[in-house]
């Protein structure tokens, strides 16, 4: 096993600073915009030193046996069947507002009073950034793993 590491506390600690410190510069208190830099800071030496310690093991040290491999490749399946199904919560939760929509909100979908982006503008626009940095990324990796650097750049 790796050694015990003070910085997934350090993290979560700098992210609900972070997250709290957002929240208050929002509505206007203050102290909330120190709040943000000491945060966004703390968030950034975390994941430093973090991936640091990590380095260090898994080269220097040798600790990163198959066993330690194995759960650290578990750890990352985990992390993407988490955001798998949190987002199969959120598209969940839109398709059962809007094809059972409920009197609270007039039995109607889109609700009274909200204007609705079109289709057209800034949702393709955002679906494009989306596909083509997907694109770029595939091409970079296939270039890797062909050995070709210039086209990874």
């Amino acid at each position: 096993m790796v050694d015990p590491s003070p910085w997934p506390l350090t993290a979560a600690t700098a992210a609900f600073t972070l997250t709290t410190s957002g929240v208050i510069y929002f509505h206007g208190f203050n102290g909330g915009g120190f709040g943000l830099i000491i945060g966004f800071i703390l968030l950034l030496s975390s994941k430093y030193f973090w991936w640091r310690d990590v380095v260090r093991e898994g080269t220097l040290e040798g600790q990163h046996t198959s066993l330690v491999q194995l759960g650290l490749r578990f750890g990352i399946v985990l992390f993407i069947v988490s955001e798998v199904i949190f987002f199969l919560a959120f598209f969940w939760a839109f398709f059962w507002a809007s094809l059972a929509p409920v009197p609270e909100i007039a039995s109607v979908w889109p609700p009274q009073n909200i204007d609705v982006l079109s289709a057209m503008e800034i949702p393709l626009l955002n679906t494009l950034i989306l596909l083509s940095s997907g694109a770029t990324v595939t091409w970079a990796h296939h270039a890797v793993l062909a050995g070709d650097f210039r086209s990874v750049i």
